[in-house]
C-alpha cells in the first residue's frame, strides 16, 4: 500500500478467524487505519491480495464488500450530522433489500440511549453517543466481520469501558471483530489475538495474554516495566 510513492504497508500478512476478536495495535502512523480501509475497499492497494469467506476482495467496490458481510466503524465516528439518529441507522442498511425494523430494534437494545434520541440530529449527540451510533449504523448491514477503527478515541474512561463491554457482547452473538485501537491495554483485554504494527510492518503477533507479558510490548504500549 503506497501513498505518493511512500509505502504505508509493507507486505503484512494476517488472518482473522470466524468468531474471534483480533486487535491491531501500534503507534500513530503505523498503518493500522490504512489496513482497515484497504479491507473495506476505501483505499486501493497496489500489491497483494485480500480474501474473505473464500472470495477475493481485490478491486471490489466498497458497497460489494458490505454486501459480502464486512462493515466498518470509521475513525472519528463519521456520523451524518444533519440526519437524525434513526436516519443514520437506515443509511447503514443501504445494501439490504429486506425489512430492517428488527435490526433497528436490536441496535436500540444494545444502545438504549439511541432509542431515546432516535429523532435527534446526530450532530447534537455527545461524543460517546456518536460512537454508539457509528457502531449501531455498522451493525445495520448485519456484518459477519466488523472492522472497528479507534472506538475509544476522545471518550472518557467510563464510556470506554461501556463501549468495550458492548463490543464483547456483540462478539458473543457471533460477529467477528477486527479492532484497531491505540489503547493497547484495552485492546489486548478484549481480544483473543493481536498483531503489533510498526511503520507498516507486523513486528509481533500472538495470543493477547502472551503479548501483555512481552517486555517490549509492556514498555512501548502499556507504559509498564
Amino acid at each position: 500500500m503506497a501513498y505518493g510513492g511512500i509505502k504505508a504497508l509493507r507486505g503484512i500478512s494476517f488472518t482473522v478467524n470466524q468468531g474471534e476478536v483480533v486487535a491491531l495495535i501500534g503507534a500513530n502512523g503505523a498503518g493500522k487505519s490504512t489496513t482497515l480501509r484497504s479491507l473495506s475497499g476505501v483505499v486501493k492497494y497496489q500489491e497483494g491480495s485480500v480474501s474473505f469467506d473464500g472470495k477475493s476482495l481485490n478491486k471490489m467496490p466498497p458497497y460489494k464488500i458490505v454486501e459480502l458481510g464486512i462493515s466498518q466503524v470509521p475513525e472519528g465516528r463519521r456520523v451524518f450530522t444533519r440526519l437524525s439518529v434513526l436516519e443514520n441507522l437506515e443509511m447503514g442498511a443501504y445494501t439490504r433489500k429486506d425489512n430492517i425494523k428488527d435490526t433497528i430494534e436490536e441496535v436500540f437494545q444494545w444502545f438504549p440511549r439511541l432509542r431515546e434520541r432516535k429523532g435527534q440530529l446526530a450532530g447534537t449527540l455527545s461524543g460517546g453517543e456518536q460512537q454508539m451510533l457509528a457502531i449501531g449504523r455498522a451493525l445495520m448491514s448485519r456484518p459477519k466481520l466488523l472492522l472497528m477503527d479507534e472506538p475509544s478515541m476522545g471518550l472518557a474512561p467510563k464510556l470506554v469501558s461501556e463501549i468495550f463491554s458492548i463490543v464483547t457482547s456483540i462478539n458473543r452473538t457471533g460477529t467477528t471483530i477486527l479492532l484497531v485501537e491505540q489503547n493497547a491495554k484495552m485492546a489486548l483485554s478484549v481480544s483473543a489475538r493481536a498483531y503489533v504494527l510498526e511503520t507498516g510492518e507486523i513486528v509481533h503477533s500472538g495470543n493477547s495474554s502472551a503479548l501483555k507479558d512481552n517486555p517490549m510490548i509492556r514498555k512501548a504500549y502499556l507504559g509498564l516495566h
